[in-house]
């Protein structure tokens, strides 16, 4: 099992480091919960992640349901508050059987995760559409 840490990623150029905090760890009832805390805004609109665990009904598989969640943030000229335009959000979902082998669930967490920081998966985030 993995301990909640702080995650660090780059912005999009891809030279500045984003420090995305651990909140909390996932608990019975509650997900694992981290918060980009160099965002704009106050604490709830900040971007975020959450992350849970749970056994399918047979025990034979955790289920990890996560999502991003990405508010876009702007200053209102007449009130000077923060104010939240639109969220882009990301849910995700992972089947871990656990009667694979550990060579091939590394296998297939190194290749899952790296296709969402491809040039052709991220430009198509960045657009909104599938590639064609």
């Amino acid at each position: 099992m993995t301990a909640i840490a702080s995650i660090t990623v780059k912005k999009a150029d891809g030279t500045t480091n984003i420090v995305w905090s651990a909140i909390n760890g996932a608990a019975a009832n509650s997900p694992a919960f981290w918060r980009s805390d160099t965002a704009i805004g106050t604490l709830g609109q900040r971007p975020t992640l959450q992350l849970s665990g749970k056994w399918n009904g047979a025990g034979t598989v955790r289920r990890l349901d996560g999502k991003i969640t990405f508010p876009s943030v702007y200053t209102d000229t007449n009130s000077s508050l923060t104010k939240i335009r639109s969220t882009m959000d990301m849910t995700f979902s992972v089947a871990v059987p656990q009667d694979v082998n550990s060579t091939d669930l590394a296998e297939f967490a190194a290749q899952a995760t790296n296709l969402l920081v491809d040039t052709m998966i991220r430009g198509s985030i960045n657009s909104g559409y599938a590639p064609t």
